[in-house]
């Protein structure tokens, strides 16, 4: 397969831009050879049921795509299959790059076209690429220049956040100064009038009516700038924004809500235990865990000193205990964990601060199978010539669990607004980032099936990977829970609080 040129004709026979892939093309010869393409077409093109026409010396390989051609020319000894292959591919990446095919876009993404046909043909010869590597290709992802950007990120918060902690030091030195300035002025004022309390108090006591404040009328309209006046441009700013699908808050909604919110008082023990999971996972799109984890963690929070030298029972699920790999705090003593599972301190003279969060218990509990993890996700996306149609199923492996908050995220082909025909939950379209947002608010034992279902125009399989997951729950994953708390003898129980919380810390389907 020996590939001469590519070109995008309009059926008018205009070339919108062209692509020569050997040496001894020259321009002229490739004009002359587009320019014979329209008129060997011919005039009943709509109904022929090839899409290739010879001449002595070349063979043009094209697809009409609304008002245009692709067009492929190749030497007449050429494979036809291989070149009508290549032809697909060469079709495909147009609507890759170009949100419409008419002409004035095809000329704005003209460079772009160019860059992915050299990807696709070397020196006249197809290279073994697809869609996506070949979107890889023309990005020119950089690990080194996400590194840097990610630490000089990184520096530009620690630079605000010193901003802040210094503008707040600022603040309260100059409050408690304001508040001694007039305590010191009124006591010299008493000092300095104490000769002059007898001629006060003979003097009848007048109060003076306070001036009164008349705003200055002014004629005409003033020309000074108006502070906090609303800027027409940022106005049609944040209205594109919100057209394009980013949630975008009024000022003054942000204003107010920026405000910290009071804290919850909780009905709780003295006693507090605090129990947390995150889970890790990487499952291929083709079944089979590639990676998963669950990190977990008890901590303590004591009010009341009375009970500063507490113990706690822990409790643990008969087979997914035996999973966990577990490390205790050295300040606890190892004998009664060993025997019994208690978290209690090696000596009672060293207590646990007040109000504290004090960590006692760490565990890690590694997943190798797919059934082990809280939900599983099935995604199915089928080409076919209208496009492509993805299914999304998701299945709740413990009854007993309820998932919080679940968002499935679905990246898209670029430009691609999906149609969806089915979903369980509600879905949410994010047009500047390519993302289908799927969220279900609750998922338990009597929602434990749900469907996705969209269709797109365009686009293959690898363009709807990765898929990411996220949600919480408040039940352990790892089947922990504590049992009781004891005194430090063990001799009776006290009262406790217990909360238990689960996230993701990254899930996805790749």
């Amino acid at each position: 397969m020996v590939l001469i040129a590519a070109a995008v004709v309009t059926k008018g026979g205009k070339c919108l831009l062209a692509r020569q892939f050997v040496t001894e093309m020259t321009k002229s010869r490739l004009e002359g050879l587009l320019e014979a393409f329209p008129k060997l077409i011919g005039t009943n093109s709509s109904q022929r049921q090839h899409t290739f026409v010879e001449t002595d010396s070349v063979r043009y390989v094209y697809q009409p795509i609304d008002e245009i051609y692709v067009v492929l020319i190749t030497t007449k000894k050429s494979n036809i299959l291989e070149d009508l292959e290549a032809l697909r591919l060469f079709s495909r990446v147009i609507p890759e790059y170009c949100r419409s095919n008419d002409e004035a876009e095809i000329l704005n993404k003209a460079f772009d076209l160019i860059f992915a046909f050299d990807e696709i043909v070397a020196l006249g010869y197809r290279e073994n690429v697809n869609l996506a590597m070949i979107r890889t290709y023309t990005e020119m992802d950089s690990h080194e220049e996400r590194v840097h950007k990610q630490i000089l990120n990184a520096q530009m918060r620690e630079a605000i956040s010193k901003g802040q902690q210094r503008a707040k030091e600022l603040k309260l030195k100059k409050h408690d100064h304001d508040k001694r300035l007039p305590m010191s002025s009124a006591t010299a004022i008493s000092s300095s009038s104490s000769s002059f309390v007898s001629v006060d108090r003979s003097l009848p006591s007048v109060t003076e009516p306070a001036p009164s404040r008349i705003a200055p009328s002014i004629g005409g309209k003033s020309k000074a700038l108006k502070l906090g006046a609303k800027n027409v441009s940022d106005e049609a700013f944040v209205e594109k924004l919100r057209n394009e699908g980013q949630v975008v808050s009024d000022m003054k909604k942000l204003q107010v809500s920026s405000k910290p919110a009071p804290e919850e008082s909780l009905n709780r023990e003295a006693v507090l235990v605090k129990l947390t999971e995150k889970l890790t996972a990487s499952v291929s799109r083709n079944g089979g865990v590639e990676s998963a984890e669950i990190l977990g963690s008890l901590s303590v929070n004591i009010n009341d000193d009375k009970f500063i030298t507490s113990a706690l029972r822990v409790g643990t699920h008969p087979e997914k205990g035996k999973a966990c790999q577990m490390q205790v705090h050295p300040n606890m003593d190892k004998n009664p964990w060993k025997s019994n599972h208690v978290l209690k301190l090696k000596s009672a003279d060293k207590t646990y601060p007040l109000n504290t969060d004090v960590g006692l218990l760490k565990w890690r509990m590694n997943i190798d199978d797919e059934e082990e993890l809280p939900l599983t996700l099935n995604v199915f996306p089928n080409e076919n010539a209208d496009g492509c149609v993805v299914n999304i199923e998701y299945n709740l492996k413990d009854a007993d669990l309820s998932l919080k908050e679940v968002v499935v995220t679905i990246p898209l082909p670029p430009a691609t607004q999906p149609t969806v025909t089915d979903v369980v939950g509600n879905y949410e379209y994010i047009r500047s980032k390519s993302l289908l947002k799927w969220t279900i608010p609750l998922i338990d034992g009597k929602s434990d099936v749900g469907t996705l279902e969209f269709s797109v125009p365009n686009g293959h399989s690898d363009h709807f990977f990765p898929v990411h997951v996220d949600f919480w729950s408040d039940k352990l994953l790892s089947g922990l829970y504590v049992n009781s708390a004891l005194d430090y003898d063990c001799s009776s129980e006290v009262n406790f609080t217990a909360n238990s919380h689960v996230t993701v810390e990254k899930y996805e389907i790749i």
